[in-house]
């Protein structure tokens, strides 16, 4: 089945250079970009994601020709942000966010993914401060993001996504609901990352279903069940975990991508799933390729009952 074809609305499968390992601008550790664009595309998939931002480019012109060059479309782009500080880390946030939507909608993609600032670890990797927000931090927090999703709505007509994220203050299902709950629906909802929110045992689908209207786009991962509770028994940080292999392609892990592209389906809107498998760094170079096609195979075999929008 091509996962282009079927008829709209529905899912749009896409992929995003954190499936090459890609975490950072520039390092010698990742793939080039010229790779990574030329192996998504042969590897069955027509939408991207910009990745950190500088590692594709800044250039909306050129980008803009290498992305048609190899057949893709671009969805939306990334930032980290700190607006549980409050103060004046909204301005400093929004001269980074905004860079990110100035050169995504000179490419037509309208979603911008937010994730909250990571953990900091000592030497020996205990957490450094507190691992979760105070009451403050949390009114800072909520009211900074409506803030910044009023701008980038107003401002440049995009749409902020906000991602749970492993090593974060939000990342159970407890976090997310009070996100939400004290929020605007109208300037931030989520960017349901499945390995992620898998991590802190979530039920991707369960939340799918409970929270239809605050689902804006999905980030497709599996976590290895086998792994996480040694992880969270031993408080791995993140990248470590990556490295052990917490992440890994369908279907060996959890969840199940079936039940979520269907909730997703029954939502009865566009929306992306960009597939996104951590696995910094590489073992090698041309480690990413048969991931990514035999990813994209699985999804086709999921999605074969299911709805995926025409690209």
């Amino acid at each position: 089945m091509s996962l282009e074809k079927a008829p709209a609305p529905g899912i749009k499968v896409g992929i995003a250079p954190d499936s090459w390992g890609v975490w950072n601008a520039e390092d010698p550790l990742q793939p080039l970009p010229g790779q990574y664009l030329r192996e998504a595309a042969a590897a069955g998939y027509s939408y991207t994601e910009l990745g950190p931002y500088g590692y594709l480019g800044t250039d909306a012109s050129q980008l803009s020709d290498q992305l048609e060059q190899h057949g893709l479309t671009l969805t939306g782009g990334t930032s980290f942000t700190s607006l549980h500080l409050g103060g004046a880390e909204l301005s400093r946030a929004w001269q980074e966010v905004s860079q990110v939507a100035e050169l995504i909608t000179r490419l037509g993609a309208g979603h911008l993914i937010v994730i909250p600032e990571l953990w900091v670890r000592e030497e020996f990797g205990a957490v450094k401060g507190r691992r979760g927000y105070s009451a403050e931090q949390w009114e800072n927090f909520c009211a900074g993001h409506d803030e910044l999703g009023r701008r980038l709505w107003e401002e440049y007509g995009v749409r902020q996504q906000f991602h749970s994220h492993a090593d974060s203050p939000i990342g159970t299902r407890q976090d997310i609901d009070r996100l939400l709950d004290n929020t605007d629906p109208r300037y931030l909802n989520l960017c349901l990352d499945t390995g992620h929110f898998a991590y802190y045992l979530g039920d991707n689908v369960k939340l799918i279903t409970q929270r239809p209207d605050r689902i804006g786009y999905l980030h497709l991962k599996q976590v290895n069940p086998e792994l996480i509770a040694q992880i969270l028994k031993d408080d791995i940080d993140f990248a470590t975990a990556v490295q052990m292999g917490i992440m890994v392609e369908p279907p060996f892990g959890v969840p199940d991508f079936g039940p979520v592209l269907e909730a997703a389906a029954n939502l009865d809107r566009e929306i992306f799933a960009i597939v996104e498998q951590d696995m910094y760094p590489l073992k090698s170079m041309d480690q990413p390729l048969p991931i990514a096609q035999r990813t994209f195979n699985h999804i086709s075999s999921c999605t074969s009952r299911i709805r995926v929008a025409a690209h």
